[in-house]
């Protein structure tokens, strides 16, 4: 249960002809797969009076936590039971593009009805987890917002440290539906050149969330012992929304960020997490009672994100007590700035498209909207590249690049596949390509990527 280097990266077993031997090979395999995935309608009751009718992994949602080993190569078999295809996205993963699971990448689709078999070998230990990557559009039911998300946990080599209890936490919300918004933060900010607010938009709100698919109080507790120690291992699985966690009365050591090791570990007194982020944290139980680990916003944590933590031999209503500690920072848990040098440094400039007549925003990259027609950037492998992304809008954007891992350059050492861009902020970040092949760089809000803010690099 331990990791490795943070310099430690997922590789593949399958060059390109064993790769497609190995599809060919497929249906005539007579062993059965490590890792089976069924897509199928389920029905996921969240709450009393809220039973979900959905799409999810092996009938739950989450999935069944998905364990694998460092190291050691593994069989996937996808069967879509579904009317319509579906792409399967490994997410964190540095494997091949063709079972990456993006269309944009020219991933292989799972057919409706169909069935997909490959393999690969997780070399990079830690949190993961695997997803829809298909595009929602206005289908609500479609790609995150469905429940087709599973944690995926890669065990190391070595052993992390001591711990009593090992819990693994995912966040996720139901009935999603459209509503009339406005960013009033843009007010009397000069917004794509007019000196007015933003136009009013349409967006995505939830009628209740949920940890590990129970809303707060409808699921078991998390129990403990006094002088115990709980290893929390944390997933953002929402379309869209990012998320601030507490648990009254005690601190988290955050030991990595989207399953990389952070240099310098940190206490806590609140979690943030961008949509797809990934949180693992110690936490020493030593403040018996009945708590809530969940939101510190009471809307939100009243309409379900919460899970309760009831210490042995205590009962009753759970207390409440305000976050302590420094506010999130990715600085905390990085080393002293160092003068790395990037072979190119790319802007990325992010803004948001006036609304059209039906209220839907098109997002764009250096004002560029996606279109699959455009021409890939090019990158080099093993170059260092430097993406300086500054968001122009008021929204926070949790940023992924697939099929690699980069560098913060204002917290050196803090490795991650998400990035949270808050609103009007300026970040940079440090790749090195180790992948041939295209890659998809993207915000993981699900409206936002479906209405175009995304661009394709191709590695040669």
């Amino acid at each position: 249960m331990g990791r490795n280097s943070i310099s430690e990266r997922w590789t593949s077993n399958l060059t390109r002809r064993s790769f497609l031997a190995t599809l060919a090979a497929a249906p005539a395999l007579a062993q059965p797969a490590d890792v089976t995935l069924n897509i199928a309608p389920t029905r996921v009751d969240v709450a009393p009076g809220h039973t979900i009718s959905t799409t999810a992994y092996n009938g739950s949602a989450p999935g069944p936590l998905i364990r694998l080993r460092q190291g050691s190569p593994v069989t996937v078999d996808i069967f879509n039971r579904t009317d319509h295809a579906e792409y399967v996205h490994w997410h964190g993963f540095e494997i091949p593009a063709k079972i990456d699971g993006a269309e944009e990448e020219h991933s292989l689709a799972v057919p409706a009805g169909s069935h997909l078999r490959y393999q690969m070998t997780p070399l990079q230990p830690g949190s993961r987890y695997v997803h829809s990557h298909s595009m929602a559009m206005d289908d609500l039911s479609q790609g995150t917002y469905s429940g087709q998300f599973a944690f995926v946990y890669v065990d190391p080599k070595r052993h992390p440290g001591r711990y009593d209890q090992e819990i693994f936490l995912a966040t996720h919300e139901w009935e999603p539906y459209f509503i009339e918004g406005e960013d009033e933060e843009t007010q009397g900010i000069e917004y794509l050149g007019e000196t007015d607010w933003a136009p009013t938009s349409v967006e995505v709100a939830y009628r209740i969330r949920s940890i590990n698919g129970k809303a707060l109080g409808s699921g078991e507790p998390i129990r403990t012992k006094e002088g115990q120690r709980v290893l929390f291992h944390i997933l953002n699985a929402s379309a869209t929304e990012n998320i601030q966690l507490y648990l009254p009365g005690h601190e988290f050591v955050v030991v990595a960020l989207d399953g990389n090791p952070v240099p310098r570990p940190r206490r806590v007194g609140l979690l943030e997490l961008g949509a797809a982020e990934r949180v693992d944290a110690f936490v020493d139980m030593k403040n018996p009672g009945v708590w809530i680990l969940g939101s510190p916003d009471n809307d939100v944590r009243g309409s379900g994100l919460g899970i309760l933590v009831e210490y042995a031999g205590k009962k009753g209503p759970a207390t409440h007590a305000q976050p302590a500690g420094p506010a999130w920072d990715y600085r905390l848990f990085g080393k002293k700035p160092e003068a790395a040098t990037p072979a190119e440094t790319l802007p990325m400039l992010i803004d948001r498209v006036t609304p059209n007549g039906n209220g839907m925003e098109r997002w764009t990259i250096n004002s560029k909207n996606y279109n699959p027609s455009d021409e890939p950037r090019t990158l080099r492998k093993g170059t260092r590249y430097r993406l300086a992304f500054t968001n122009r809008t008021a929204d926070a954007h949790p940023l992924h690049l697939h099929r690699n891992t980069f560098e913060l350059t204002a917290a050196p050492g803090v490795r991650k596949d998400i990035v949270l861009v808050k609103g009007f902020q300026t970040v940079e970040i440090d790749v090195i390509p180790q992948q041939q092949g295209l890659t998809l760089f993207h915000c993981h809000q699900q409206m936002h990527m479906d209405h175009g803010f995304k661009t394709v690099f191709n590695v040669v």
